[in-house]
């Protein structure tokens, strides 16, 4: 097993994108859903000048901290998104309209999705991350904006930006600087670190040898050279080899 049996893990979102990413890697966890209100602790933070990073940390604390005073054993993930262009905060759009606003606000311009990680266990925060995927819309055209509307409807009402890059909002960008797990809203390979570090995921594994490279141990008894005592003589030799399957074929 490369997950451990404890702790349970807990992601305390609702976002179907971020359960995908851990779904995909493989993760068992529950979900559970943060009751906090975002809106009061954004707006809050701004009137304190917080930065997005960590205004992002503190939503995402948040949640983490709510789920967790529930069930202290688990180990939960907190995860929150911001979009900043040119210095404006962007919300999720409540409405169609909204989110026409919000792509013609951003056509043509560079934003970020700032996107935090908090992780609480036993009451305690015990790791946070925060990543800046860059995005770079292209100019693209208002009759492009009008199909492209239509084609995803309401589903990009729940993205801060009213778009799914798992979508047809790929076709809205001229370049992307970032992982993908981090612009879905969940930056893995940190987030793996982390578990594998603190014991939920084992550091190493002995996997399919069809599937990937894997380690194994080679056994070899050696004769000793010249005169030697009986125990030199049964003297073995082990060799850690690392081999690649995908290139030995």
């Amino acid at each position: 097993m490369i997950q451990a049996a404890e702790p349970a893990l807990i992601l305390a979102s609702a976002s179907t994108a971020r359960r995908a990413v851990l779904e995909g890697a493989g993760l068992r966890f529950g979900i559970r859903v943060a009751g906090v209100d975002e809106a009061a602790i954004k707006e809050a933070a701004q009137a304190e000048g917080l930065t997005p990073e960590d205004a992002a940390l503190l939503l995402a604390d948040a949640k983490a901290e709510r789920v967790a005073a529930r069930a202290p054993d688990a180990l939960v993930i907190g995860a929150d998104q911001l979009l900043v262009c040119e210095g404006a905060w962007f919300d999720k759009p409540p409405d169609m309209a909204a989110a026409r606003a919000h792509l013609q606000r951003l056509r043509g311009r560079a934003h970020e999705l700032v996107t935090a990680l908090v992780c609480h266990r036993g009451g305690q925060r015990i790791w946070q991350h925060v990543a800046k995927p860059r995005m770079t819309m292209r100019d693209f055209s208002d009759e492009f904006l009008e199909a492209y509307l239509a084609a995803e409807g309401e589903a990009l009402l729940s993205s801060v930006g009213a778009y799914r890059l798992e979508g047809h909002g790929a076709q809205l960008f001229d370049r992307i600087e970032g992982d993908q797990p981090a612009i879905l809203g969940l930056p893995l390979l940190p987030l793996l670190g982390f578990l594998r570090q603190h014991g939920v995921l084992l550091r190493y594994s002995i996997l399919n040898p069809r599937d990937s490279a894997w380690l194994h141990i080679k056994y070899t008894r050696t004769k000793p050279e010249g005169p030697c005592s009986a125990p030199h003589r049964a003297a073995a030799k082990f060799h850690w080899a690392y081999d690649d399957p995908v290139s030995a074929r």
